[in-house]
């Protein structure tokens, strides 16, 4: 084989263990990240919320910096099954045993759930009786804004 030969085999060797490192090493910088659920249809959020763990497995949770914003039928998520019949303005309650410890183990991954006001004030949601683990904390003024805000602020738009 000639210098030039053994040249471009190098340079060919070094290019594609580079690539495929690249493609396939699974190193993610930090992400910010705002998930966008203001449906109701409970296997949609059930996929949601699927689609949150398998971004965290892919990333890890000390890489990720994740928001899930609710508003309008969006709070069907939290919504508990019991408080269907003081809620009215809801078709779903999707706060079943399952979903709810779905809940617990991304909140315990570091994922924050932020809940619109407006929705809660217009549906007349008791936040303490009707909603899954929502504190005054977890309130924000209106949903949309609240995605906008975090846009704006550098954080990468999902809605699943």
């Amino acid at each position: 084989m000639t210098s030039i030969g053994k040249i471009l085999f190098a340079i060919v060797l070094v290019a594609s263990s580079w690539t495929s490192g690249v493609l396939f090493a699974g190193d993610y910088e930090k992400q910010k990240v705002v998930y966008h659920i203001n449906y109701d249809n409970p296997k949609a959020q059930a996929g949601a919320l699927r689609n949150i763990q398998n971004h965290i497995n892919a990333v890890g949770a000390e890489n990720l910096d994740l928001k899930v914003v609710l508003h309008g039928n969006g709070l069907a998520l939290l919504l508990e099954p019991d408080a269907l019949q003081n809620v009215p303005k809801f078709k779903h309650a999707n706060a079943t045993d399952d979903i709810t410890a779905k809940i617990t183990g991304l909140k315990d991954q570091g994922v924050n759930f932020h809940v619109c006001a407006n929705t809660v004030r217009g549906r007349k949601v008791d936040v303490a009786n009707d909603l899954y683990d929502v504190e005054d904390a977890d309130i924000v003024p209106s949903g949309v804004a609240e995605v906008a805000k975090l846009q704006a602020m550098g954080y990468a738009y999902i809605k699943p």
